[in-house]
């Protein structure tokens, strides 16, 4: 791989850094940039869990910064979240994932509704903190491990299922979500990049210069995400959850991908 073609790796990282610290989905740049820069697809994944790790701590701390994350209340999120993934990623070999890429488009197109149209019926939602249909307490010991176990088991939509969790649930505005989302987010990231160190697969050149655009691009995306708020995070997030959801339905290994082509044949 020469130096040319890594620093244009770098240069997707500043754009999927950008736009994951908006409304997540900087996967759906950086995979298919590392598959064809040539890495098979285990290496890829690898590396790009080390690059995004990069973007999503960049998150965090500027989202800290601004005051939009308060550590003391989250601790315990923290906590239950990283145990999560860690069960996610421990039951791997064992769970019935061809059930997860069956319901998953169907979950993210329906989360791209509700943000599309819930500012129709109740236009100060997400904008600004309300009222919490769960307290913190149970946010903490239910909804924060089961979706740190799907991002260990799984993945794809994880920073989704956190922006709608947090919002329909826990009453939070799009920056107060998309803040702690990133928390939560690098959180569950890190169990899966701990396996892919101990496992030797990271490409840890392309991933570290990635990982420094990440770093860049997420800092200018979180300043964006203060200064724009509901007004671009929100068509980014029905954006980004069809974007996804049409990617998982276009991969022939996907049940319904095979549902929807025998119908036709």
């Amino acid at each position: 791989m020469t130096w040319t073609l890594i620093a244009m790796l770098g240069a997707v990282g500043v754009v999927a850094g950008f736009v994951d610290a908006l409304a997540g989905g900087g996967g759906l740049l950086t995979i298919p940039a590392l598959l064809l820069s040539g890495l098979d697809p285990v290496a890829a994944l690898a590396t790009n869990k080390l690059q995004s790790s990069f973007g999503s701590g960049s998150a965090v701390i500027a989202f800290a910064r601004r005051g939009h994350i308060d550590f003391r209340q989250t601790r315990w999120m923290v906590a239950t979240t990283l145990l999560g993934a860690c069960l996610g990623v421990a039951a791997i070999s064992i769970a019935p994932l061809s059930l997860l890429q069956a319901a998953l488009p169907v979950l993210l197109i329906a989360m791209a509704l509700y943000f599309a149209f819930s500012s129709r019926f109740s236009p100060k939602a997400g904008i600004e903190d309300g009222k919490a249909r769960m307290s913190p307490g149970l946010f903490t010991l239910t909804m924060a491990p089961l979706i740190g176990f799907y991002d260990g088991l799984f993945g794809p939509g994880t920073g989704s299922f956190f922006m709608l969790a947090f919002v329909a649930l826990c009453g939070y505005g799009v920056i107060h979500a998309t803040a702690n989302t990133k928390l939560l987010n690098f959180t569950s990231n890190f169990a899966s990049l701990i396996l892919f160190i101990l496992a030797g697969k990271i490409v840890w050149v392309v991933g570290l210069v990635m990982g420094v655009g990440q770093f860049l691009g997420a800092q200018a995306g979180s300043y964006m995400a203060v200064r724009q708020g509901a007004r671009v995070i929100r068509p980014l997030l029905v954006l980004v959850c069809c974007s996804v959801a049409v990617k998982l339905l276009l991969d022939p290994a996907n049940p319904l991908h095979r549902a929807v082509i025998s119908l036709f044949q």
